[in-house]
């Protein structure tokens, strides 16, 4: 039986999620599988991957093959790395002990590439978050001065109608006091 390591999709409509299964090469997409190792969501920033690393060097070494995004999680999660250095013990081209280094040395670079690139996003989204803030103080102060402007033209505009310029029909109808010299 041939057997393929391949993502069974999962999630709802425009927000996939997958998981990382074992089937059948003659089974469908998201039919009948032998085992499930793990899943991948690809809607978050970086992509999620929740493996059994133990599962998956297990099934590529009798003989599974990964379809080629498969491919690409499980030799970003190191898993197609540990293959190959297991395949040099094998071989006698280098011990047990100097693969595990190699391998430790290649994690740890990953790891702290990984943890470079999550701080890169979040201090992104924060001086994303700041020019969106103090945009939006420019758009508000340009609110808050033409909405100044207004009541100042509008207040002239009731003042200049309760005070007119000329006599007003009080001061025609009231007689002055004589002035006594």
């Amino acid at each position: 039986m041939a057997t393929k390591i391949r993502l069974q999709r999962h999630g709802r409509k425009g927000y996939a999620f997958y998981h990382i299964v074992i089937a059948d090469s003659r089974a469908p997409r998201d039919g009948k599988f032998i085992e499930r190792i793990g899943s991948y969501n690809p809607n978050t920033n970086p992509a999620t991957v929740d493996l059994k690393f133990d599962r998956a060097l297990y099934w590529l070494q009798v003989g599974a093959q990964p379809t080629d995004t498969t491919k690409n999680i499980l030799s970003r999660e190191g898993v197609l790395l540990k293959k190959h250095l297991l395949g040099g013990v094998a071989k006698g081209a280098f011990t047990e002990a100097e693969a595990e280094n190699k391998f430790e040395a290649w994690k740890n670079a990953k790891q702290n590439a990984e943890k470079d690139q999550i701080s890169k996003l979040s201090e992104a989204a924060r001086s994303a978050g700041k020019a969106r803030l103090e945009a939006e103080k420019a758009v508000n102060k340009a609110k808050a001065e033409a909405l100044a402007e207004k009541k100042r033209k509008l207040t002239k505009a009731v003042a200049s109608v309760e005070e007119p310029e000329g006599p007003t029909s009080e001061d025609i109808n009231t007689p002055e006091a004589p002035v006594i010299e």
